[in-house]
């Protein structure tokens, strides 16, 4: 693969990795307020720092290439789960724009799903912690 494409893998990783990390950072900021909102959707205000630490540390992993597959895997579950209780579920109750907002919201959520899909089936790519290892081990091999 030439390097212009090889570096296309790392791009998409930290544009993916963005919106985590970003959204868990921001939950710590205004953690009371993220915690009311969980609980007026029914979800326990004491999942929260469990929210915080998916979205951080799976970011986090998933910028960095560490156990990517992994990371994507996990954020791929946590995102379609959110984006069912936060976007879809109250979707249904409302009529006209906002109804429609809600399920832009949740499509959304899809595709960022279907680009995390796409690091559990290929993997970390170039310029990854998960590339690095494996090319030190046949280096040592």
């Amino acid at each position: 693969m030439n390097n212009s494409l090889a570096n296309v893998a790392p791009a998409a990783r930290a544009l993916l990795a963005l919106i985590f990390i970003m959204t868990g950072l921001q939950k710590i900021g205004g953690y009371a307020g993220t915690q009311g909102y969980m609980e007026m959707m029914g979800v326990p205000g004491s999942l929260l720092p469990i929210v915080i630490a998916v979205e951080i540390l799976g970011g986090v992993a998933l910028l960095v290439g560490f156990q990517a597959r992994i990371a994507a895997f996990v954020l791929a579950g946590f995102t379609v789960v959110a984006g069912t209780i936060f976007h879809l579920v109250p979707s249904f109750g409302m009529e006209g724009m906002a109804a429609q907002g809600e399920v832009i919201h949740f499509m959304k959520n899809l595709s960022i799903t279907g680009g995390l899909a796409m690091v559990v089936v290929f993997g970390a790519g170039a310029w990854s912690a998960d590339n690095r290892r494996s090319s030190a081990t046949i280096a040592a091999e």
